[in-house]
């Protein structure tokens, strides 16, 4: 059965829930790519009010991506938990975000996970204005734990992240150095190998760790390799704190980047066995971005927001310490201007708190993107408002391995300033220990604390 709406004398058709949600989302450059969005302003209105006017239990009715095609369907479907999704089971879309902006507390959303899937949330983004996406993601607290806490209220972390073009270890360890003197790295010291090498990984695995413990540093490390070459580097008995991997809302896509669900469960099982972190740790991070299963052609013709909140299933199966969406990483193609780049991290911000993860926000651009630095601006501030679970810290904003734009370890010290927020209890204790705190009366000289001789600098 199709959904239709009549709008100023033209009756609109929608032949099923996958087309409804694609022609209800706020128009970006990638799923009029994959040619699914709506064709002008009025036939995207008619599919937003046809689709407010939709019952929440319908999506456990229909699936936008077959069910016996696809394991994160299988996935999301199987894994609902009904009683969790009672308390809203009688509302439609529109219901939801009127309760969700009204009545809703931190501890009625912290309930409902399980019971919402990823094409519900994203319903109900798709019919909300940008104050919405912010209002609502204030009331969503998501906290986990390895060797420190992230998520707390009142904080902001952020991912240190020190590539380098050709892996050179003295050129991260000089971007360690610069973050930890500047605050960050709460989140993770999380390095992009140039290179997906075992060698290469374990090399950096090692520098990483021993600077953490040289100065015992309440943070966690992660090499993002892919996740076949972490799990060879546990083998050889490297020091890996967080498996990282990309994931994505389709079977197809996933195969893309050589997982599946079981591949990744292997992984989490490999790093709980080196039991360098508490019995309860965390122990995943997985990235995410709109678009990446349109640029496989394994979309299935579901439009991009809806597919990067199954993505966010796929991660919420496993228990991560950290989620992020690289939002404007993937380029114009998918996300065109800053005003799409905007909407689309207020958007996964949103959607993945809703389904509880601890969601943080790459926010970013590629060189190539009708995007500046006013734009990144601008969406750290308000996602700095949402209450966002950390965002990245790159040397001067550029990153000169992966060739985008990201923000500084000085954007996170004005976002952290400007809206109240500190680091991580434990990473805020330790800078203070090591006189190196925001507001420590003096900073100490290098030799003295974070000496360049004792991370490979001279």
């Amino acid at each position: 059965m199709g959904f239709a709406q009549t709008i100023g004398g033209t009756r609109h058709v929608f032949p099923d829930l996958r087309d409804l949600l694609a022609k209800a989302t706020p128009f970006r450059s990638g799923d009029a790519l994959a040619g699914v969005a709506a064709g002008n302003a009025e036939e995207r209105v008619a599919a937003q009010r046809a689709l407010a006017d939709l019952p929440l239990a319908r999506f456990l009715d229909e699936a936008v991506v077959p069910y016996e095609a696809d394991e994160v369907t299988r996935l999301i479907l199987d894994e609902h938990d009904s009683q969790a999704f009672a308390p809203v089971r009688h509302l439609t879309v529109g219901g939801f975000r009127d309760w969700l902006l009204g009545e809703a507390t931190e501890a009625d959303l912290a309930a409902l996970r399980t019971g919402l899937t990823p094409e519900m949330v994203a319903a109900v983004s798709k019919i909300m204005r940008l104050q919405d996406l912010v209002a609502v993601a204030t009331k969503c607290r998501v906290t986990t734990r390895f060797r420190n806490t992230i998520g707390l209220p009142g904080t902001l972390s952020v991912r240190l992240q020190p590539n380098d073009p050709v892996d050179d270890p003295r050129g991260v360890a000089a971007q360690v150095l610069d973050g930890l003197l500047m605050g960050a790295g709460d989140a993770c010291l999380g390095v992009n190998p140039a290179t997906d090498h075992v060698d290469t990984v374990c090399r950096l695995l090692d520098l990483l760790d021993a600077v953490r413990t040289r100065y015992d540093i309440p943070t966690q490390t992660c090499v993002l390799s892919h996740v076949t070459t972490t799990i060879a580097a546990i083998e050889r008995g490297a020091p890996v704190d967080l498996v990282f991997q990309s994931v994505a809302g389709t079977e197809a896509a996933n195969r893309g980047f050589g997982i599946d669900l079981a591949l990744l469960r292997e992984a989490q099982d490999a790093a709980r066995s080196l039991r360098r972190g508490p019995d309860d740790a965390n122990l995943m991070y997985f990235e995410t971005g709109q678009g990446s299963a349109l640029s496989s052609d394994s979309h299935h013709g579901v439009d991009q927001q809806t597919l990067e909140c199954r993505a966010y299933a796929v991660a919420r199966a496993f228990a991560p310490l950290l989620t992020n969406s690289v939002v404007g990483f993937i380029g114009p193609e998918y996300l065109y201007d800053g005003k799409q780049i905007t909407r689309a991290g207020l958007e996964d911000h949103l959607c993945g708190k809703l389904l509880g993860l601890p969601m943080g926000v790459d926010v970013c651009f590629t060189n190539h993107a009708e995007a500046d630095a006013d734009d990144t601006d601008a969406l750290l501030t308000l996602l700095g408002v949402a209450g966002v679970t950390y965002v990245m810290g790159v040397a001067g904003s550029d990153d000169v391995m992966l060739a985008y734009q990201s923000t500084s370890f000085h954007d996170a010290l004005y976002a952290r300033r400007a809206l109240g927020r500190r680091a991580a209890p434990e990473f805020e204790a330790w800078m203070e220990r090591m006189g190196i705190a925001p507001d420590a009366p003096s900073q100490p000289s290098l030799p003295s604390r974070l000496s360049p001789a004792l991370i490979g600098l001279e």
